[in-house]
């Protein structure tokens, strides 16, 4: 098999308890397809309800697939199974100022409820405090998807703002919750074994 030929076993580069992390793959553009067009999935999510083609994720994935400073996306993997579930990523990075935004979809609606999303939001700040030195990472949530909301926290960020009636459903005004997590204030153990010894 050539180098370039996929692999039944996906690429990890984290692993947690539940869940495992992985570059984005070609094959599984049809899932992320798949995930984008759900609007039950998509309604938590700054790009909403409206319909993707599959040359809009087709141009979306070479764009992110591309070498760069400003977005690292990760595959969400059921630790297990090594099944796809969703995507994750530390965008808008900005390393003179050491900052970053966090986001999430779980695209598997079997798996939330699960622990998941929290797991993969500690990972994801371990991995912007470690890997990438980043001193705060910021999320931005609505206040409907309590769900989320709740993850964050208990994964370690914390409520700094709100932008008032900034998203609406059927004529109701929902407020845009802004959270951040300082490296000062967080600790991981996940990537530990990659720091140099003092």
């Amino acid at each position: 098999m050539a180098d370039h030929e996929p692999s039944d076993q996906p690429i990890i580069n984290i692993i947690g308890e539940k869940v495992a992390l992985g570059p984005h793959r070609r094959e599984l553009l049809p899932l992320y397809h798949k995930w984008i067009n759900d609007f039950e999935v998509t309604r938590t999510l700054a790009v909403g309800m409206q319909p993707m083609t599959w040359e809009g994720e087709e141009a979306w994935y070479q764009r992110t697939s591309q070498p760069g400073d400003h977005d690292i996306l990760f595959t969400i993997y059921q630790r297990e199974s090594l099944r796809p579930i969703g995507n994750t990523g530390l965008h808008r990075i900005d390393h003179q100022h050491r900052t970053a935004e966090f986001g999430i979809l779980i695209g598997e609606k079997d798996c939330w409820d699960k622990g998941y999303g929290t797991e993969v939001a500690r990972l994801m700040l371990e991995y912007g405090f470690t890997a990438l030195s980043l001193h705060s990472i910021m999320l931005r949530a609505y206040s409907f998807n309590q769900r989320g909301l709740r993850a964050y926290t208990r994964a370690g960020f914390k409520l700094i703002g709100r932008r008032r009636e900034a998203r609406r459903f059927a004529g109701v005004a929902y407020d845009e919750v802004l959270m951040d997590c300082l490296a000062t204030e967080f600790q991981g153990q996940t990537l530990a074994h990659l720091l140099p010894e003092a």
